[in-house]
């Protein structure tokens, strides 16, 4: 049990969403001990996400609503980080969540004083148009670029490069919020298997915008494991500068045939079953 009361305000805050990832493929690469950042003490939970895709994944995370456990738990005696103040529901007692009178946790945590900043990956978070600026405009600070998005095969790089940017520009006294919707295991993903590095006609966004006809478990197990390397020098600086709880997590998994089904935004125990952990740097 963490009591997020005892967190805010004295812990930075680091929120991963590995966008898309599947529950089987991250607790695969665990048992394979390819992990060795985000899986250093423990495994994975297996859990039910709120959304089949970004959008509505994301807007229920900031709401507080992060995935559910499997197993059935009623909603009173589950473990909650984040929570509305004024529920107007007894039975939701909810003694360690953080409870929030703002519209999401995000402005939650800002009004007790932290420096909030989103770096986006997919394209919910690139403030193109409308739709697309609400989960980004949750933050004080948020950024995207192409080249931290879906098609770029070093973006994890990039994003984590302009966090240990931001994280810097800091006064280690100021508390910190930063999100991270991680792009590289969504789709395409093809170009991490080593037989495909060269392969540039594989993906056609005319034809499939969602990933490439390459793209397998395998090919999102090695992407999963470049990922787990691009972290670690965030990791290592978030450990340096101040305690820091991590919530590391999928919005959703994917389908690659399974009973017929491509893709994600659907009905599938695939898409519905993600990985979940919180632990501390």
């Amino acid at each position: 049990m963490i009591n997020m009361n005892e967190v805010v305000g004295k812990d930075d805050i680091l929120f991963l969403t590995l966008d898309t990832l599947r529950y089987d493929v991250a607790q695969a690469e665990y048992l394979a001990g390819n992990l060795p950042n985000l899986c250093k003490d423990s495994g994975w939970e297996k859990r039910h996400t709120p959304g089949n895709f970004t959008y509505s994944a994301h807007h229920s995370f900031f709401g507080g609503f992060l995935p559910s456990p499997v197993e059935y738990v009623p909603i009173h005696e589950r473990e909650l980080l984040f929570f509305m103040k004024n529920k107007g529901l007894k039975a939701l007692k909810n003694d360690n969540a953080f409870l929030f009178e703002t519209s999401n946790f995000v402005e939650g945590l800002a009004s007790e004083g932290y420096k909030t900043i989103c770096i986006g990956g997919v394209i919910f978070f690139s403030k193109m148009n409308e739709l697309c600026s609400v989960l980004p405009n949750m933050f004080q600070e948020s950024y995207w670029k192409p080249r931290f998005g879906v098609t770029n095969p070093k973006s994890p790089e990039y994003q984590v490069d302009l966090a240990l940017k931001k994280l810097k520009e800091l006064d280690k006294d100021e508390r910190v919020f930063l999100f991270i919707n991680i792009s590289a295991i969504h789709g395409p993903n093809y170009f991490y298997l080593d037989k495909y590095k060269n392969k540039t006609d594989a993906y056609d966004s005319s034809k499939n915008i969602l990933a490439s006809k390459l793209d397998c478990v395998e090919s999102q197990r090695a992407a999963l494991r470049y990922v787990d390397k691009c972290l670690e020098p965030l990791f290592e600086y978030m450990r340096e500068r101040n305690r820091t709880f991590c919530i590391a997590l999928s919005d959703h998994g994917t389908c690659y045939g399974e009973d017929g089904y491509e893709g994600h935004n659907l009905a599938h125990e695939i898409v519905w079953n993600v990985p979940y952990k919180q632990f501390f740097l």
